[in-house]
């Protein structure tokens, strides 16, 4: 008996929310007795040893380069493979793309309980029941799980990483590698910007910005920051900013520490995209614009008077 985590990588480097899943594992495993193991697939270059800080006691690898772009299929193949080797009962995933596709795929195939956008860990003191989001972040639900195995997608940014010493033993695993129904042709990938799913700090604009060339004092506290820049569906549709960086229901979900919304009136569709970041900052001039109810901090302001002043304010703060 184990706990199996799934560690998700690009460009050769594992994921930030892979790294609060493993701790997120280490921990189920310390409450029920047994330890955590981790499964990496593709060409990695990070320190993999390392993962011991997290509470993961071995690293499994699957270092085949066939491996460094997500085929759900492959993966969930392999994954199942990698549970009956180690004999895990639960298999923690991170709640991102990759999660998304796998996790289910595996729970058929494992006739496994799934619980996806777990934001705790499971109270196995009677069972094992694990607190999820639900309604798009507007309510909580407590699902417990009755099936032997047990899969649990953990949400990015639900869970604090807690660190300890020690390193990971790194092993090598023999896996079955069926040839890929699907072929990759070709990549392409935004270079040279902070990961908008991976992100710390975004600052987002809508339509309050009044336009594409207005856009400059977005990108310059961005960059002060160090943060992603991100946008409301409306101005991804009228081409004003490219479509991955829409944020919301119907566009990526993100759960920074710190979400600025610039002009963003707050419909409950980009509300639904952004309401588990940490804390929220809306500057708005409309007194009644909705997201004022969701935020941590508000501004009732013209963006045009008020960013000026917040970015002099940043630049003194970071002597730059």
């Amino acid at each position: 008996m184990s706990v199996l985590v799934f560690l998700d990588q690009a460009d050769g480097h594992i994921k930030k929310s892979s790294f609060e899943a493993a701790n997120y594992a280490a921990k189920i495993a310390e409450q029920l007795g047994t330890s955590a193991e981790a499964l990496i697939l593709g060409t990695v270059n990070d320190d993999l040893a390392a993962i011991g800080i997290y509470g993961i006691k071995k690293v499994h690898t699957v270092s085949d380069a066939s491996l460094n772009n997500l085929d759900a299929q492959q993966y969930t193949k392999i994954i199942a493979q990698a549970v009956e080797a180690t004999g895990a009962d639960v298999i923690v995933f991170s709640n991102n793309t990759s999660g998304k596709a796998v996790a289910p795929r595996l729970s058929v195939r494992l006739k496994a309980g799934l619980v996806s956008g777990a934001i705790a860990l499971p109270d196995t003191t009677n069972g094992f029941t694990v607190k999820k989001t639900v309604f798009s972040g507007k309510a909580f639900a407590n699902i417990t799980v009755n099936t032997e195995k047990k899969i649990i997608a953990l949400n990015p940014n639900s869970y604090s990483i807690v660190t300890t010493g020690g390193t990971a033993e790194v092993v090598a695993f023999s896996a079955s590698i069926d040839a890929a129904k699907v072929a990759v042709t070709q990549v392409n990938k935004v270079v040279g910007e902070v990961s908008l799913s991976e992100a710390e700090i975004v600052v987002s604009g809508g339509r309050g910005l009044k336009g594409p060339e207005n856009w400059g004092m977005v990108t310059e506290l961005a960059g002060l920051l160090g943060a992603a820049t991100a946008c409301s569906r409306p101005v991804a549709d009228i081409h004003w900013r490219p479509h991955h960086e829409h944020v919301g229901q119907t566009g990526l979900a993100i759960a920074p520490n710190l979400y600025f919304a610039i002009g963003i009136s707050g419909a409950i569709q980009h509300l639904a995209g952004v309401n588990r970041s940490k804390t929220i900052v809306v500057i708005n001039k409309d007194p009644e614009a909705p997201f004022f109810k969701a935020a941590d901090y508000g501004i009732v302001g013209d963006a045009f008077e008020v960013m000026p002043k917040i970015i002099e304010a940043v630049r003194k703060l970071k002597g730059a």
